[in-house]
């Protein structure tokens, strides 16, 4: 996979959650997971295979893993931005660069079926990442975007859209260090020209074009190890809606386990159970931006939110983003918050199903309800909305809630990077306080 995709996998190769030993559902060895598990041994550290790309660019390099002498920070010092190249980098003679404006409905039918068509599948060709046009214009355009970042590439010849690439700008807090970033995503070449080398000349295309906004560090996740990640996490999975889930061939019966024991084992609650549980309105977004500004403080690594990132990323926007609070029966204080995005996948040579809904878990805080009750009420209004599967990432605190309330495992990794940033010692996802799309 390229920088930037969304490798997470919505067919995980998981073992039984340690509290569920025998009951939790198997799944199918089909999976995007084994995508990135084989382009990772494709890339093994061992042996011959170099990183001829991410060698040239300032990033963390794996030939200084353990040097304590080199210093947190950027690694190169900002260019004058009168050195900054002003010319687009060449591009193959039948190809041409585009500019994507996402807010023209053609040109966003385009980017959606270049992305549902080519950007993440399984390898047994079963689901494939189905982004809506209503979740690529949420997560393309935050506060202070650049329409010069949404990056396309067409043939001159049909005028078709081949690859694309964005960015997006974002604040990051980096230990005590608040520094403006490129967020990057979607990087997707289609699958017939995987061979023509476009994927570097696009990463430097975007570089260039941020860099002319005086912005020198980007973030970004893969599911694949390139030099070198500051954190690899886990993405854990929960059933809502088992039957369907081992229908589809996104999992399997457990040992020993029947379709009604595997469907009681993961129902849940009618209703939520936590008093003033409800579903964020714009009159939050005030509170909520102080109650996430306090607890991403503890974590190393953090986005930097202000109330227009937090009305933009948080505020409930159908089918894309839900967020839900704790609001005090006694003093209408705001103290717990909850929220997941939505990411469905097409279920491909299905005679019954054509999607599969799946809810991600963005940005959680406890203050006063225990974290593992409010997780368990985002579960039960995910079910009640039909969502099919629940996924979470080990990051932040979610650990603590993962087994108890019936994850399993994945068995890929989604490794997080930092561009012309260094961290000495790699982070444990706990230390990580970010979400990136």
């Amino acid at each position: 996979m390229d920088p930037g995709s969304n490798p997470d996998a919505p067919n995980p190769n998981q073992d039984p959650a340690p509290s569920a030993a025998d009951a939790a559902p198997q799944p199918s060895d089909a999976g995007i997971e084994a995508i990135a598990r084989r382009v990772q041994e494709s890339l093994s550290l061992s042996g011959v295979s170099r990183h001829r790309f991410w060698e040239t660019q300032p990033v963390g390099q794996f030939r200084d893993l353990g040097d304590t002498s080199l210093p947190e920070g950027p690694i190169e010092a900002p260019t004058p931005l009168s050195d900054v190249r002003r010319d687009p980098y060449n591009l193959p003679a039948q190809y041409e660069w585009t500019t994507c404006d996402i807010d023209d409905d053609h040109t966003c039918t385009e980017v959606y079926n270049l992305l549902t068509q080519n950007y993440v599948e399984d390898d047994e060709n079963m689901f494939r990442f189905n982004y809506s046009m209503e979740f690529l214009r949420w997560a393309l355009r935050p506060p202070g975007y650049f329409k010069s970042w949404h990056i396309g590439v067409r043939a001159k010849a049909s005028q078709k859209l081949v690859a694309f690439i964005t960015g997006v700008p974002a604040r990051i807090r980096v230990r005590d260090d608040v520094v403006k970033w490129r967020r990057s995503t979607f990087l997707c070449v289609h699958k017939k020209l995987r061979s023509k080398r476009l994927a570097p000349v696009m990463i430097k295309e975007v570089t260039r074009r941020v860099h002319l906004e005086n912005i020198w560090q980007a973030s970004y996740t893969a599911g694949v190890v390139i030099p070198t990640p500051i954190s690899t996490c886990r993405y854990w999975h929960r059933s809502l809606n088992p039957k369907k889930l081992i229908d589809v061939g996104f999992s399997r019966l457990g040992a020993r386990m029947t379709m009604s024991r595997t469907v009681k084992l993961y129902k849940l609650p009618e209703s939520t159970v936590t008093k003033g549980f409800r579903k964020m309105e714009l009159r939050d977004v005030p509170a909520v931006t102080r109650l996430l500004k306090e607890y991403l403080r503890q974590f190393a690594v953090a986005p930097d939110f202000d109330q227009d990132d937090v009305e933009h990323w948080l505020l409930p926007l159908e089918n894309v983003v839900d967020s839900y609070l704790v609001e005090s029966p006694e003093t209408h204080e705001i103290t717990d918050f909850c929220s997941f995005y939505t990411l469905p996948s097409s279920i491909l040579n299905n005679p019954n199903y054509s999607l599969l809904k799946a809810a991600y878990s963005y940005y959680n805080v406890s203050t006063k309800t225990p974290l593992q009750q409010l997780m368990n009420d985002a579960l039960i209004v995910a079910k009640k909305n039909d969502y099919d599967v629940f996924n979470a990432l080990d990051v932040m605190q979610n650990e603590s809630f993962l087994k108890e309330l019936k994850f399993g495992p994945g068995d890929g990794h989604l490794h997080y990077y930092l561009y012309n940033y260094r961290i000495r010692k790699a982070l444990h996802p706990s230390e990580l306080g970010l979400v990136l799309l």
